[in-house]
């Protein structure tokens, strides 16, 4: 499967963990987000993982700051894209089994490696319920 990642500098040391993972299983990754952990724009790395999810480019996303909420926002404006912020187990697998996200938000500064790995294993392990959640999810686009 192919993963789009993107991180700002508060997300780059779990980033390159992260793509260790993926790859350890099998997955093919895009790496949108910076190398380094000098002070960067996370819209920057972040537009980009949700176009190449939009485009079918990629399966799922992966996105990383400090706090997960920047790059969940941005990664929301797109919208196909369903980003959960994640900060433990359980939500890990809800955002997959009642929202059908497509991309998987994660707070660097408030988790641990061990957490954030595990959170990208239940994520894509997780399928979706399909059901009563499916008529929910339509109802999230917004209309102009």
């Amino acid at each position: 499967m192919k993963i789009a990642i993107g991180n700002d500098h508060a997300g780059t040391a779990y980033k390159f963990e992260i793509i260790a993972f993926l790859k350890e299983q099998g997955h093919e990754v895009l790496n949108f987000g910076t190398d380094n952990e000098e002070s960067m724009d996370y819209p920057d790395a972040i537009h980009p993982v949700a176009e190449s999810v939009v485009n079918r480019e990629a399966r799922f996303g992966i996105i990383l700051c400090g706090s997960g909420n920047g790059a969940q926002i941005t990664a929301n404006k797109h919208a196909e894209i369903r980003a959960g912020l994640v900060w433990n187990n359980e939500l890990a697998s809800l955002t997959r089994k009642h929202n059908n996200a497509n991309v998987l938000a994660i707070p660097s500064r408030f988790v641990s490696l061990h957490q954030a790995l595990s959170f990208v294993k239940i994520f894509l392990e997780t399928d979706f319920e399909g059901g009563r959640h499916e008529k929910r999810i339509a109802k999230i686009p917004v209309s102009k």
